[in-house]
């Protein structure tokens, strides 16, 4: 005979470890809820990019001052690998070693992107002569310095094909470590493109991706901060910080300190200081001072860039320091840029969105000189903004939205010469071994030496 309660116990065994519940659909299985989870995903950022348009402005800054005193520049250091955004743990740049930009030995279209959405983009990277960087199809690519591809890795499914993919890569330890807006996090074999391993974290991750001492430290649109083990993505810890309504685009900022302590900031505006080995709290504070402190879901932050004792970083409306140890104000200037700051010696310099390159002391945060490096391109008669900024042999070399490269002085804040490059840039520059290199639209690589 049968035993009803023990097929009863089964079938409800089976249901509630095998289904989902929903009051509209009823019972799905993985495969329903993960197609439930795409829809969501790009309905979501429809609404990101409708968001973007209101809230992505700056606060505008238009004063020139002519340079009253000398600067002083460190000389100039050579670099062999860019392997994460931000060049280091810091996101300290400095003065980097470039040759020079006359000669374009690099223009090359790799990939299918169209990067039909501006913000989804890829960090370009470099180690020895060979570059990393993806399309929005999720395509990661292998080419060395003059374009040639050495291999090309695609993890995606079909149910994922309209979503666009945002990529987050990181290389350490002969591995390149990807997180992306759809809740994928895995490693692939730097030198043929080969899974290591992959993890569904089913949240997108809206960090880079700083990695010391094989731990793994990133922050989920939910604004969660955790760490995953490099050998196998297992968590380490996290830390669940104040959560958002609505879920922003932008990238949240993360530095590691060389003893690894995370410093993060949190779409709600706020900053922490935590313990990298153990995920401990060591101190909170909120940028007062925010245009977005309340509307926590449109906060926008440069990196933060650590520098000696100081924490520098810019928003939409001003650039701050604070004390990297007490988390105290040092100081805050109502200047600001959405790239992160370059700090080299006692100078900060900033390129804001609408053109002007601003020369401050680090200490007080005065500025010491600013100029609008955009009225050498008047002839052109085209409005445009500043996306990024590099310093390169003394020089700044700002990418400006409409294809143009303008190279001004760092001793003197002043535009000497522009260049035309073509199409919007996309990633961020970098250089590397004396050439610098720029991803554009149509997944387009150039480089100058």
């Amino acid at each position: 005979m049968i035993n009803k309660k023990g097929i009863i116990f089964f079938l409800i065994f089976f249901l509630t470890n095998h289904c989902s519940f929903d009051n509209k659909t009823g019972i799905w299985g993985d495969a329903q809820k993960e197609k439930r989870r795409i829809s969501e995903l790009e309905k979501q950022q429809k609404k990101i990019i409708e968001v973007e348009k209101i809230y992505s402005s700056e606060s505008v800054y238009n004063e020139e001052k002519i340079l009253s005193e000398n600067i002083t520049i460190s000389k100039a250091k050579k670099n062999s690998s860019w392997t994460m955004s931000g060049l280091n743990h810091q996101n300290l740049l400095g003065n980097i070693y470039l040759s020079g930009v006359d000669n374009i030995f690099l223009k090359k279209k790799i990939g299918k992107d169209k990067f039909e959405m501006h913000r989804f983009m890829s960090p370009l990277l470099a180690y020895d002569n060979n570059l990393i960087f993806s399309d929005d199809k999720g395509t990661i690519f292998n080419v060395n310095e003059f374009g040639k591809i050495n291999w090309k890795k695609n993890i995606y499914k079909k149910i994922y094909k309209r979503i666009y993919k945002n990529l987050i890569i990181s290389i350490y330890n002969n591995n390149i470590y990807i997180a992306d807006n759809i809740g994928f996090i895995y490693a692939i074999n730097l030198d043929n493109g080969k899974l290591s391993w992959i993890k569904n974290y089913g949240i997108p991750v809206k960090s880079n991706i700083k990695i010391f001492k094989d731990k793994i430290f990133l922050i989920d649109q939910n604004n969660k901060i955790f760490s995953l083990d490099t050998k196998d993505g297992s968590l380490l810890w996290d830390v669940l910080s104040i959560s958002s309504f609505i879920k922003s685009q932008n990238l949240l900022p993360l530095a590691v300190s060389k003893s690894g302590d995370l410093f993060v900031i949190t779409s709600a505006a706020d900053i922490y200081k935590i313990q990298g080995e153990t995920g401990k709290v060591i101190w909170s504070r909120n940028a007062a001072g925010s245009l977005y402190a309340n509307a926590t879901d449109f906060f926008n932050s440069s990196e933060i860039v650590l520098s000696e004792e100081q924490i520098i970083f810019s928003t939409g409306t001003s650039l701050f320091s604070y004390n990297k140890n007490t988390g105290n104000s040092i100081w805050k200037n109502d200047v600001s840029s959405i790239d992160a700051p370059i700090i080299d010696g006692k100078n900060i310099f900033i390129v804001t969105s609408n053109g002007y390159l601003v020369i401050l002391d680090k200490e007080t945060g005065k500025i010491i000189s600013s100029s609008n490096i955009l009225n050498i391109l008047k002839k052109k008669k085209q409005n445009t903004t500043v996306t990024n900024f590099i310093m390169g042999s003394d020089k700044i070399y700002s990418i400006t939205l409409n294809g143009y490269m303008i190279v001004s002085s760092a001793l003197s804040g002043k535009p000497e010469s522009y260049k035309k490059i073509g199409g919007s840039n996309i990633s961020p520059v970098i250089i590397n071994n004396g050439k610098l290199f720029v991803l554009i639209e149509g997944s387009k690589i150039i480089g100058f030496k």
